[in-house]
């Protein structure tokens, strides 16, 4: 049981990591586009919009992952890469259903949407570079 309660105190973690990265990165695509002189309501809403589901996708994605690590422990490897690439597709559908929506409806502008999902990799990068440079030699 302990393992478990570590895995989802690392997952949640690391999704705060990647909300705190995906509100800055939205905030610095704001502030372009209002430089650009091109913010309005649909560029906010698409930036939040896109914003929550980079962070939503990342969260699923880490459970999945946890899980499905749980389902290898347990000698169930394949059980384990099937949840893994059914989690995928699911999450990549649900994605394009829901940006296709708000896209479609007028709601969002397409930029503005897509972009802060991009902002999940720069995230990563940076604070694996932090962890990194934290690090004292021995």
């Amino acid at each position: 049981m302990r393992g478990m309660e570590d895995a989802r105190k690392t997952v949640f973690h690391e999704t705060a990591i990647i909300a705190v990265g995906e509100v800055i990165g939205v905030a610095v695509m704001l502030a372009v586009f209002a430089l650009l002189g091109r913010l309005d309501r649909t560029v906010v809403l698409g930036g939040i919009i896109g914003g929550l589901l980079a962070v939503g996708n990342f969260l699923m994605m880490a459970i999945n992952v946890s899980l499905a690590a749980d389902k290898a422990a347990k000698q169930d490897v394949k059980a384990g890469k099937a949840m893994v690439s059914t989690s995928y597709v699911t999450r990549m559908v649900v994605l394009f259903v829901i940006l296709f929506a708000c896209v479609k409806s007028g709601l969002c502008n397409v930029i503005a949407c897509v972009v802060p999902l991009l902002f999940v990799r720069v995230t990563i990068t940076v604070a694996e570079f932090m962890r990194k440079s934290g690090d004292k030699p021995s």
